[in-house]
């Protein structure tokens, strides 16, 4: 557990990057350098913040591939990624994409416009090294979110377009994964002193990790 958390960074946003035998890209944005470096990239949905062909376009192979909701096929194809790299999915999908295990976890609001659930947007469970990594995607608490089971768990907690940093507390200390990194604030929403705030709220014995 502790080598796999050495190996995961928040770079802005939920810009996730999992490295070691594979590097695992969620939602590139605001990417520094050309790391070309991707052996994976899931897209949780179409905003800007999220779904940013530039980005994309700095850490993305030759042979990269694409995870994306069912919705977003052509978006993807229209960056000139050929078909057989991309692989879509629907909520409750269970799908094995190069070795690593996936689960297409639905990712909505329940009480705002921005993320409707008829969108099929998605957030994913994957498991590396027998550790289920849950990157929840913009979203509210939802029935579907509160069935999820993982180690790792990283939601977002900027409020406004998602649940904030007291909601997400709330749900965290209700599916008390062994680790929460929170993500999604000080960048376009939310205060840089958001994580601090969501530590102080999570109960014992889950640990926190401020990567923001």
């Amino acid at each position: 557990m502790e080598k796999l958390l050495e190996n995961i960074s928040v770079n802005a946003q939920s810009s996730i990057h999992i490295s070691g035998k594979d590097s695992i890209y969620f939602d590139p944005y605001q990417i520094n350098e050309a790391y070309h470096d991707a052996d994976m990239v899931f897209i949780t949905h179409e905003h800007y913040d999220h779904f940013s062909s530039e980005d994309i376009e700095k850490v993305a192979r030759e042979d990269t591939v694409y995870i994306v909701p069912i919705s977003m096929f052509d978006s993807i194809k229209k960056t000139g990624v050929e078909d057989e790299r991309i692989y879509t999915m629907e909520p409750g999908d269970l799908k094995v994409i190069r070795g690593i295990k996936i689960e297409a976890v639905p990712a909505y609001n329940i009480n705002k416009e921005f993320h409707p659930k008829g969108n099929g947007w998605l957030g994913y469970i994957i498991t590396v090294d027998k550790i289920r990594i849950y990157v929840s995607g913009d979203m509210d608490v939802t029935p579907e979110s509160n069935q999820v089971k993982c180690d790792i768990a990283m939601i977002p907690i900027g409020g406004y377009y998602t649940m904030d940093l007291k909601e997400a507390a709330a749900y965290i200390n209700e599916i008390r994964p062994r680790i929460v990194i929170p993500t999604h604030y000080g960048t376009v929403v939310g205060n840089a002193e958001d994580g601090m705030e969501f530590k102080k709220l999570i109960n014992s014995p889950i640990r926190v990790k401020i990567l923001l």
